[in-house]
């Protein structure tokens, strides 16, 4: 829940904002058009907080990528050593191949899959922020594709990465630039659910 007045994080049961003071009513969880720029007033995650979970998504994709590809590297030199030589040069291709596509996979299921369906990845999850959009609804699946093909698209233009990282530091609502690209936020999720 949310106060209605600052958009602070509340307790389900608070009948006053611990920052403000503002009587709360039951089920103020929507976000507050601020008096003075007319948008909209979040409880914004900070900086440390979404680069904590980036770190635990990054690990996490880390580790499985090294499972799957320690597997598959096992079984596909297998297949060379029964193939010979001309086999071995089609494996080592494939093995190139295979973590940058077993990694887009991962980054689809964890970055838009899960943030579509209940507002977070797994990291995000870990440290308690949700991604919403300008309404405080949850991104569909569409749009969170978009912001996960803006992030990647910045790794191809040198320093623009650390650029979009670092961006939420003196950011008014605390948005990287591919938060920005979809109108999207991340916001506090004390309760850890969508």
């Amino acid at each position: 829940m949310f106060c209605p007045s600052c958009g602070a994080s509340l307790a389900d049961n608070a009948a006053f904002c611990p920052s403000c003071g503002a009587k709360t009513s039951p089920g103020a969880s929507a976000p507050v058009a601020s008096a003075s720029a007319g948008a909209s007033v979040w409880d914004y995650a900070t900086w440390a907080t979404r680069v904590g979970g980036y770190l635990i998504d990054s690990i996490l994709v880390g580790i499985g990528m090294a499972v799957i590809y320690f597997i598959a590297g096992g079984i596909l030199t297998s297949i060379a050593r029964v193939g010979g030589e001309s086999a071995a040069g089609g494996t080592c291709c494939l093995l190139i191949l295979l973590f940058p596509l077993a990694t887009l996979a991962v980054g689809l299921y964890n970055r838009v899959y899960l943030v579509s369906q209940r507002g977070y990845s797994i990291g995000q999850g870990v440290v308690h922020v949700k991604v919403v959009d300008s309404q405080g609804q949850l991104l569909s699946q569409g749009t969170a594709f978009v912001r996960l093909l803006a992030q990647a698209a910045m790794g191809f233009v040198p320093f623009l990465p650390l650029l979009d990282l670092l961006w939420p530091l003196w950011d008014e609502r605390r948005q990287t630039l591919h938060d920005k690209a979809v109108g999207c936020y991340v916001i506090n999720n004390p309760e850890g659910r969508a």
